[in-house]
């Protein structure tokens, strides 16, 4: 089946009132792979391994119908693939806002703390579980922990030393997840301030039960 047609079965599969839908499209051929993101320029696609994601939305300049063409184009050039919905279906009476770019998040974070910050403790949560692999690989140059096995995964950052990665370390594994389309936000548990460190590598918090 063409990638016309599998996106019209897409559609057909959607609810009443949809607003916006993330898709995969599934490609084992790296060659054909690198020219069908060329051809979807429009929907500004990203790349992971075998997939290339991209959103249709009904408010953006590239819609359900434009996406057809798009997708009809890959099929012109005998391009093959398995589409396949890659996250939740937004209806339009939801109201959520758009979340803002890792980084984003994170240079509003610290632009919060008091000047004299020292020691965090933060957490990342995912809009999906799907991404939870990709995004702990991205991100473990923080040595990202999941105590809680929730969709995210906590992480210690130090300012100036101990355990714990650097500010700077932490917003480059950020800016990754976002150059990797990942969605998601970014927030602090707890925060310290010039902590002094007598013969240990920093602060130790218990939460839950577990030391982070």
């Amino acid at each position: 089946m063409g990638l016309a047609d599998q996106w019209d079965r897409v559609v057909r599969s959607l609810p009443e009132g949809w607003h916006e839908v993330a898709l995969r499209l599934v490609m084992p051929d790296e060659g054909q792979r690198d020219r069908a993101a060329a051809l979807l320029g429009p929907l500004a696609p990203g790349r992971v391994r075998e997939h290339i994601r991209f959103v249709v939305s009904r408010d953006s300049g590239i819609g359900p119908n434009a996406a057809r063409r798009l997708l009809a184009n890959l099929d012109e050039e005998g391009i093959r693939g398995t589409l396949i919905l890659g996250g939740q279906v937004a209806r339009e009476a939801e109201t959520e806002p758009a979340r803002a770019p890792f980084v984003t998040q994170w240079d509003s974070l610290v632009a919060a703390l008091p000047d004299d910050w020292s020691d965090l403790l933060c957490r990342v949560t995912l809009a999906s579980s799907d991404d939870v692999p990709r995004a702990a690989l991205l991100a473990a140059p923080v040595n990202p922990s999941r105590p809680n096995r929730e969709v995210g995964f906590e992480f210690r950052v130090a300012r100036q030393a101990g355990y714990g990665a650097s500010p700077q370390m932490t917003r480059r594994c950020l800016a990754r997840m976002d150059e990797d389309g990942i969605p998601g936000t970014v927030e602090t548990l707890r925060a310290l301030s010039d902590t002094q460190h007598a013969a240990t590598q920093g602060p130790v918090w218990y939460v839950g039960g577990n030391v982070l």
